[in-house]
This record gives C-alpha cells, structure tokens and sequence, in this order.
C-alpha cells in the first residue's frame, strides 16, 4: 500500500538556498554547502562533468584534502551533485591524499588521475560517475619522493602533484603533472608529460621511455593542464602571480610557446574573490562552447555566510569554492576570461520528466547533504535541508510540455510534518503543490510519495522546491522527479461514502489508481483476493477482508461523511506479529492522529485482530478525505470505527467512579499522550488493572501512577 497525492486539499514541499543580495551569492558558485577546489573537466555522453576535491575537513591553518565530488550538467545551468565518490583509504588503501585531479573518459570509462596528497600520482576508474570506482593499475604511476611505490619516481619536481589526463585525436593518452621549484629544475622546467601505453578498463600502463619535460611554460608555478583547439595543443598553468597562463606548440611534447594569462586570479569588476591566493583551473569545449571550472573564495569571503558550512568566517585561504565560466578564442589566441556571478548561459531546456538525483539544482540556499558508502556500489548522495530556516533548491529553465501533473520524491524522513513545496517563479512564487513526507523507521528507509501539481506548462523560468519542517536535517531526499500523467478521479469505493460515526472498512479504499487513491510498493494484490488493483487484500476467518502486507510508506484513502460536527474516538482493528507496527491519519491532507503505535496481537501471527484507540478528534460534518498512513510495517488493517467520544468517556468515567472507594492509595490513570482520565483508589497496581478491565470500553495501553510515592507502571489492557 502507498504514496502521497494532492487535490483541492494536498499541499507540497520545499527545498533550497534563498534569494540572495547583490553582494552575495549568486549562480557561481555552483554549491553552497561544500567547500570545493582543484576541478577538472571533461565531456562523456552528450553530459559535461567536473571532478572536484574539497576543503570540507580544511581548518584555518592548513588544508585537509581527501575526498573528490562529481558534478554533470546537460544545460550548463542545473548541475546534477553526485556527491562523495572517492575518499583516500576507502576504495584505495594505500591512497593518502586525493588532492587536484585530472579527469577524462574514454570508450564509456572514466580514468581520474589522482596525487597521493602532495608526492607521487595514482589512478582511479569507473563505468559510472558515481563509481565504484577502483585503482586498474595496483600501485601508483608515478611514485612520490623516497618511494619505489610507483612504475617511475617524481624526476627531481619539486612538488609531484597536480596531474592531468589527455586523450589526443588519435585515441593516445597523456598525463602530465609537477610544480614548485628544486636545485635541479627550477620553475619554467617542471612539468613532465608521460605516454600511456595501455588505457582501458582492464588494463593501465605508462609508457616509461616516453618521458618530456616539457618547455616553454614561463614562471610555471603548479596544475598543468592540456587542451587541443584547432589542432594545436595548449598548456594552461597556475604561475607565480597565481594567475593562470598558456603556451601552445603543434606538438604534445613541445616546446611551447608562451602566449600570457588566460586568467587572472579571479575577480569581478576589479574586485577580488579570490583572496589573492592560490589558482586552478580544468577546460572542456561542449556544445560548441568552451569552459573553464575554478575555484575562487566567494563563500569564504561572503557576506552571509551560509548556514550549511557551519563556522562562519573560516579562513578563506584553505576554503575554496566551485564556479565555471564561459571563454572564447580569437585565432590562436585564448581571450582572457571574464569572471560572473551568473556563471554560463543555459544551452537548452531543463526536462522535468526523468529521475534526478536530488542534489540537481541551479542555485540553492540552506540544504547539506552527505554521502552513503557502501563497498562496491555507486555512492547514494542524500538532500538533508535545514527545514526550519530558508531552505530550498531552485531549477532553471524548466519545459513542462503540455503539463505536469505531479511531483514524485523518494525520501526518508525521520520526523513527522515535513514537506516539499513546489513554487513557480520565486521561493514564494505560485503554489504548484505540497508533498507531505511519511515518516519512515530510519535514515536508510525511504518511501515514494507522490503528489498532485498544477499551472506547471511550457517553459517555466524557476521552479523551486522549497523545504518545509520543524528541525533542520530530519528528512533525507534520495532523488525526485514530475510525471504528466493525468491522474484519474477519485471517488469513493461503489460510489457510496463510508459514514462516521461508524466503521471504515479499509479493504474499501477509493477509486481512482495508483499513487492517486492509495500507494502500494508493487503493482501485485499479494492477498489476491477481494479487488485486482495493487492493493494488498487479505481475507479474514470471518469471511471479511483486510489490507496486509504493509511497508512504510504505503497509504490508502477513503471519502468519508461524517454525519454531524463533533468529537470522535477512532478505534483500529488490526493484527500485526510485530512490535513495531504504526500508522498516522490525514484528514484532507491535515495531520489528524499522529504516528498511533499498534502493539504486537500475537508473536508472528497476523490473524489474531485486537483493538486501539486514539485520542478524540474534532471532525467538522460533510464530506472528506480520510488517509491511512503506514509509518511502521507489517500490519493487516481490518476497519477504523469512529465512536462518539462525548458517549464513551462518560462510561469511562461512570465506570470508574463505581470504583473510588475501594481502596488506601490513589492511583492516576493517563494515556499515552500523557491526558489524564481518571483517579481510581485502590490497593495497587494489580488492582487498578482489574478496576480499568471492569470500567473502561477502550483496549490499549495506559500509564498508571501512585499519586503519593510516583510509583508507575504501563497496563494493557484487553477486556
């Protein structure tokens, strides 16, 4: 049984990073809530990519480099975070570093080249970008100082980092990597270029006779890296004014020529955002365009800090932030780059009608997230927003076609009352819906909900999802998606509402489909009995029916009319071999009991059926939407009787009072929402139970404690 879905009464969800002011952050950066430095570029499968390192776990005093991100765009607008996809020591135990790469594929195959902190280079490769990923060689290539580790050694470079990978026309491979100065070759000599031998998925080999160094990179400093335009080869490097300059040759192995700076160290309008420091750079052309990814200092150097980066104010040297830019060429020429909050144009429209991993945004304001690792699969990137302040992502140039008609996320949410809404235009824009997340057992439980959307047609400049609840980083959104499918009507099961006061049959949910009237994990009735929808109906002793085989995350709903405005007791009547059974009610898509725990009936039977009551609800009369909610698994659900609650707490209270003078103590009897009901006199706690046995007409759990000594205990009580 279940997902989420909106009419005239469901409401959505919110995620994201707010409007910004002028003098803060704007499109560059691509994230606001990592620190992140060094990217490479590259293009594979019509989908631009850049691999970055982070300065996450940097304090002020030094940088901490170990991990590497994944980020693609088709648009170059929206990027798609993959997350964490390489951290040293994990997929790679002898890797103690993984400082600023270089990136490329290859016949479908990723290659990053890696340098093991600040000596020696190694390799990484996967088929996909969120890995696993796995080293193809078995050791370093490129050794680090005082080490035999790798096929050669450093060659007297005096910092033995900094690689980048290159695939020439004729599919021949090439890193290069250096920098820094030594008593044997000083800056403008330090970059060595090697030949791969072999380049594939199974086998990696460097050609050790094929060694350059190369010549002509004039005050060269560190982060080579080789790009072809036109058929010839451009050198592009961080120098000694921490600007980024290049050289071109008609050969990969040189000499080059030295043409000047590409890029200063960044600046917008002769201001710096880059606190004069340290510069890298990685330049892919796609779709005709070409790029340049860097860092810069932005969210360091901020004016409002972000609140996903925790301590305000870090030192902006070891804090770097990602931004991508748009160059040109005037012949031979590489024109020097302007710098842009705007960061580039979007080359084409945004489809909402595929599943992306919810890190995909073009801007966003207070979210986190973190990265789930498992050995040998892709790394799972999980959205957790910090709901309670601002906190949304925003998508850029949506085509919506002829419409949606609902957005589908899968989430865990660890809370109850959190949702994603879903605005048009601005953070506040047009209400298009509201996703109301179930709360699931754990961080590593997700539920698909689904919800209704409107007035979302045709190419829609911002759509925001905008995340709503009481504490920040209690839902984890896994990935999310619209559909244009129309959904069908729903209307009541035979046409006919069920009525309150009186019994709500749950194996008589709505009409109207999948993921609109109920929400089943499969299409499959498991039960096979009763109705040949998705819906789990099981049959009971008695000749009637049930819903079972329950997962979290599954609903079912149901048109009700309620007879008369007035308080009401509802009364499950359920079975479950498990102790850790729940459910929540929604009246028109309002929270109306919350997560109501439905104690074990009988070890590993789900056909012994006993009864729970909740607390009394006020229901208006007319016509609504009831929706039964699963928040704990595994529990056959036979009705939910809605009981006049005027009616029975006065029986519960003339039944009690027939007890009053019975004993010496006075004992309080409470539910479990801590209401207080009654105070019975009695001789103890086994008294009481027989008192509650004799007065009261609700099963369930009660809290007893003794007025004088606080004594207490938990009864259940089953008449």
């Amino acid at each position: 049984m279940g997902i989420s879905k909106f009419s005239a009464f469901h409401s959505a969800l919110a995620l994201g990073f707010g409007v910004f002011a002028a003098n803060a952050f704007a499109d560059n950066p691509l994230v606001s809530y990592h620190y992140l430095a060094d990217p490479a570029a590259f293009v594979m499968d019509s989908t631009f990519y850049i691999i970055a390192d982070t300065d996450d776990e940097s304090g002020d005093d030094g940088y901490t480099i170990k991990s590497y991100y994944a980020f693609s765009s088709e648009d170059m607008q929206n990027w798609t975070d993959y997350g964490m996809i390489f951290s040293a020591g994990r997929e790679v135990s002898y890797a103690t570093g993984a400082w600023a790469p270089g990136a490329v594929a290859k016949d479908g195959q990723i290659y990053i080249v890696y340098p093991n902190g600040a000596s020696g280079i190694g390799m990484l490769t996967a088929s996909n970008i969120a890995g696993p990923y796995t080293d193809p060689v078995g050791k370093l290539l490129i050794g680090g100082w005082g080490t035999s580790a790798g096929s050669v050694d450093c060659d007297g470079i005096a910092w033995c980092f900094d690689p980048s990978i290159f695939i020439d026309d004729d599919g021949s491979a090439y890193i290069t990597y250096g920098g820094g100065s030594s008593s044997t070759r000083d800056y403008g000599n330090n970059f060595d270029l090697y030949k791969l031998s072999d380049l594939t998925s199974s086998k990696v080999a460097l050609n050790v006779s094929s060694k350059v160094a190369i010549q002509g990179a004039q005050k060269s400093f560190e982060a080579s890296y080789i790009h072809k335009y036109n058929g010839k080869y451009y050198l592009t490097y961080n120098d000694q004014q921490q600007h980024i300059s290049y050289a071109i040759s008609n050969s990969i192995s040189g000499p080059y020529t030295y043409m000047g700076t590409f890029m200063e160290n960044p600046n917008i309008n002769g201001k710096n955002i880059n606190a004069y420091n340290n510069n890298h750079h990685g330049i892919a052309e796609f779709q005709g365009h070409w790029y340049v990814a860097y860092h810069d200092r932005r969210l360091a150097q901020a004016s409002e800090h972000p609140a996903s980066l925790g301590k305000a104010n870090p030192e902006p040297a070891y804090h770097r932030s990602l931004s991508i830019d748009e160059f040109t060429y005037s012949g031979e020429k590489m024109n020097s780059l302007t710098f842009t909050n705007e960061g580039p144009k979007q080359l084409k429209n945004f489809n909402p009608y595929k599943a992306y991993p919810a890190l995909t945004s073009s801007k966003q304001r207070n979210v986190r997230s973190r990265s789930d690792y498992v050995k040998g699969q892709p790394i799972s990137h999980v959205l957790t927003p910090l709901a309670s302040k601002e906190s949304w992502l925003r998508i850029s140039g949506v085509d919506f076609g002829s419409g949606a008609s609902s957005f589908i996320v899968k989430a865990a949410s660890v809370a109850s009352g959190n949702q994603i809404e879903i605005h048009s235009g601005s953070v506040d824009g047009t209400l298009a819906g509201t996703c109301e997340l179930p709360k699931t057992a754990n961080w590593q439980t997700y539920a698909e909900t689904e919800c209704a959307v409107e007035n979302l047609s045709g190419v829609v400049d911002y759509v925001f999802l905008v995340f709503k609840g009481t504490a920040d980083s209690t839902m984890g959104i896994l990935q999310w998606e619209f559909a244009s499918k129309p959904l069908e009507p729903q209307t009541a099961y035979n046409n006919e509402a069920q009525t309150i006061p009186g019994k709500i049959e749950m194996e008589n949910y709505d009409l109207g489909g999948a993921n609109n009237a109920y929400r089943d994990s499969d299409s499959k009735n498991e039960g096979g009995v009763y109705r040949e929808d998705g819906v789990d109906v099981v049959e009971l002793d008695d000749s009637g029916y049930a819903i079972g085989y329950t997962l979290v995350g599954e609903w079912a709903e149901y048109t009700v009319n309620v007879s008369k405005t007035a308080n009401y007791l509802p009364k499950v009547h359920y079975a479950t071999g498990l102790a850790s059974s729940s459910i929540q009610l929604y009246l028109d898509g309002e929270l109306l009991v919350d997560t109501l725990d439905l104690p074990q009936t009988a070890e590993d039977s789900w056909s012994v059926y006993e009864d729970v009551s909740a607390d009394s609800v006020a229901l208006s009369a007319g016509e609504h939407v009831l929706k039964v909610l699963i928040t704990g698994s595994y529990v056959n659900l036979d009705y939910i009787e809605f009981l006049s609650a005027d009616s029975d707490l006065t029986q519960i209270s003339n039944r009690m009072d027939l007890n009053v003078k019975t004993s010496n103590a006075v004992y309080d009897v409470y539910d479990l929402q801590g209401n207080l009901l009654k105070s019975v006199n009695s001789r103890g706690f086994s008294s009481v139970e027989q008192i509650l046995k004799q007065s009261l007409v609700r099963n369930g759990v009660y809290l007893i404690r003794n007025r004088s000594n606080g004594a207490s205990k938990k009864l259940r009580v089953i008449q």
